[in-house]
Formats: structure tokens, C-alpha cells, sequence
């Protein structure tokens, strides 16, 4: 080994001095080269400085995600176009037939005005007494009903306009019904339009035992869904108009619930509640998915027609955007309103949703969904 080492190159060697044994630590004699080692070792300290990193300056700007402009988003609303003139009160609710044509409004002077959409032409006025809290078109193109909710009774009205063959074939519909040999014990009582009644375009009255503050329909337009204001198990109530059926889907109240809706394409049901939105499977009839808003206190609510988002209006100025695939947790929380959200909605081919305030503000917003 001695041989091989003193063969090799001064720079090859793994040591430079020649290891040696000795009997004990006192006989090992001081290193003769120390100084040059020394000296050695401070020209690479010297002539072999660590690298020198330089710090990357980045402009906070450039981490911000450029938005597109706003007229690369077009068409959106920018104007006003039309203005429905003829309520003497408070307007309370609104609704639009499935093919666009015809607006139904509901206000506190106690009527239901039938309006076309594209001239503002007030068509049909629909005098009730009672202020209106809540109405709903049916969404199936074949059937011509709008459901209304008037203190306690939800009123099933035929406005009779467009083709007549449609709103005929409505009407021969519900006369149809054959009532069933045994009486059922229903939570509410269906009751047939009168004459007078008749005349208006009512045809059948649901009537509740507390005031009604919301009603949707079902995609297909045979079930409708009413929301009573009262912190009992009877707020929810699901109806079926075919078989003038009605029944309570919760045993149990989970809080005061504000809204419901059915999903657009599967059969969940959504009931929302002050803080949170409960997704239920009416299939299966068990609870899916537990949507928490962060909000105080949930004030309406919208699903997009793909069914895979949900946002939720409050009281508190947020609007809460739920993407139902990603998580239970809002997928962005909005606070572009100053006052409290009274109502949101999702458009129905367009990437577009909007929310109004009691600022006094409509605020169109942008978002895409694939």
C-alpha cells in the first residue's frame, strides 16, 4: 500500500502524509507539515468562495391573475330596457314562463299581473285581496300553470295565454283527477276552484295551516315543493298535482328553513336553513351533503342548470358560491353588496349569474362552468 501511494500523483492521493501506528497517545509527535496544511486550506477558503445567489425581485402586480375585459365577456345586461308599469305597491315576487314570452309578478296590493315580456303589455290582472308572498311558473313547457301563494292557500291558476290548445290541454288535465275510494289524512286539504274562482283562472286551492312563504316547482312539473313559516316539523311540504297528494318529507325540524328547491337533473332536494344548505336524496331519503354558507343568516338561494353549483344569498351582504363536486365549503365568498342580498339567480344559457340588494343594486356577475 505504501508502494501504490507513493506511485500516485501528489493530487490523487487521498492523504498526504503516511499513516502510523503508535503505542499510545503521548508517543504520537507533532504533524510536520501542520503549517502547510494550514496554509492550504485557507487558499480554498480563499480562491474557492461559495456560490452567490441573487434575489429575485417580483412584482406584486404580476402575482394577481389577469381578468379579461368586460366587453369579452358579452352579451350581458347593460341597460334598461323595458319598465312594467301598473302595480300600486311593493312588487314581491316575479316569475317567467318556459318559453320567455310571459311574466307573472306578485305584489302587496293583493293582485297577480300577467305580462308580455318583450313590449311590457300588461295581458291579464288577477285580483286576489291578499298580498302575494311567493309565485312560480310551471317549467314544463306543456302544462300552462302558475302557482301562488296567498297567506295560507297556494292557488293553482291557469292564465290562459298563448296557444290554446296548450292552456286547454292544462285544464283537461286537471279535471282528470278521479278521487281515490278512501279518504286520505293529508297535512293540507285540496280544495276545486268555484265558479267565480273558475272565472279568474283559478282551478285548485291547497290550502295550509300557516302562512306559505315560498313555493317551487319540479323540473317536470307534476310536483311542487311549499315552504310555511313556522319552526315546526310541517314547514316543508312536498305536493303532487296529478294526484292531488300531498305529504311531509322531515320528521324533524332541522331549524327555520328560508328556501328549497329541486335539483335540476337528479333527485335531490335542497332545504336551506339560516347557516346551512342540507342536499337530500329522495330516492334513497337520507341526507347527501351538508353545504356550510358561512353567512348569519341565508336569504335566498339558486342551482346553475348543470345542477353542480349552488349560490346562496344572506343577510349580511355575501353571496356564497358552492362548486357541489369540490367541497361543503364555499368555493368563493362575494361581498360586492353593501346591504343585505334579497334575491339571486342563475341565467339559463349564459355563464351568468346576478344578485339584488336592498342597496339598490342589481349586480351581474361572470361565471363560467364547464
Amino acid at each position: 500500500q505504501k508502494l501504490a501511494w507513493e506511485q500516485q500523483e501528489p493530487a490523487e492521493r487521498k492523504l498526504n502524509f503516511v499513516p502510523r501506528q503508535h503505542r499510545c497517545l503521548r508517543a504520537v509527535p507533532a504533524y510536520p507539515r501542520f503549517i502547510h496544511e494550514r496554509f492550504e486550506r485557507c487558499l480554498d477558503l480563499y480562491l474557492c468562495p461559495r456560490q452567490r445567489k441573487m434575489r429575485v425581485n417580483v412584482d406584486p402586480e404580476d402575482l394577481i391573475p389577469k381578468l379579461p375585459k368586460p366587453r369579452d365577456l358579452q352579451p350581458f345586461p347593460t341597460t334598461q330596457a323595458l319598465v312594467y308599469r301598473g302595480h300600486s305597491s311593493l312588487v314581491r315576487c316575479l316569475s317567467v314562463s318556459p318559453s320567455g314570452q310571459w311574466l307573472a309578478s306578485g305584489s302587496d296590493d293583493g293582485t297577480v299581473r300577467f305580462w308580455e315580456v318583450s313590449t311590457a303589455r300588461c295581458m291579464k290582472t288577477l285580483s286576489l285581496g291578499h298580498v302575494v308572498k311567493s309565485i312560480a311558473w310551471n317549467p314544463n313547457p306543456t302544462i300552462c300553470l302558475v302557482a301562488v301563494c296567498v297567506e295560507t292557500s297556494v292557488l293553482l291558476v291557469n292564465p290562459s295565454l298563448g296557444d290554446k290548445l296548450l292552456y286547454g290541454a292544462t285544464d283537461q288535465l286537471l279535471e282528470s283527477y278521479e278521487a281515490p275510494e278512501e279518504e286520505r289524512v293529508q297535512p293540507v286539504q285540496w280544495v276545486t276552484a268555484n265558479v267565480e274562482e273558475h272565472a279568474k283562472g283559478i282551478r285548485l286551492l291547497i290550502r295550509h295551516s300557516k302562512a306559505l312563504k315560498q313555493v317551487t316547482w319540479h323540473g317536470k312539473g307534476d310536483y311542487f315543493a311549499t315552504v310555511v313559516s313556522d319552526n315546526s316539523n310541517m314547514q316543508v311540504l312536498i305536493h303532487q298535482t296529478s294526484k292531488r297528494w300531498s305529504q311531509n318529507p322531515f320528521r324533524k325540524s332541522k331549524g327555520l328553513v328560508q328556501c328549497v328547491l329541486f335539483h335540476p337533473i337528479r333527485p335531490y332536494f335542497f332545504v336551506a336553513t339560516q347557516r346551512y344548505v342540507r342536499v337530500y336524496n329522495l330516492l334513497k331519503q337520507e341526507l347527501t351533503k351538508k353545504l356550510m354558507a358561512n353567512c348569519k343568516w341565508v336569504s335566498s338561494m339558486a342551482i346553475h342548470p348543470g345542477g353542480d353549483n349552488v349560490i346562496c344569498g344572506s343577510y349580511d351582504s355575501k353571496l356564497a358560491w358552492f362548486d357541489l363536486d369540490l367541497s361543503t365549503r364555499p368555493y368563493q365568498l362575494l361581498r360586492h353588496h353593501k346591504k343585505a342580498l334579497r334575491s339571486v339567480a342563475f341565467h339559463k344559457r349564459y355563464p351568468l349569474f346576478a344578485s339584488g340588494s336592498d342597496d339598490g343594486t342589481v349586480i351581474v356577475c361572470h361565471g363560467m362552468v364547464y
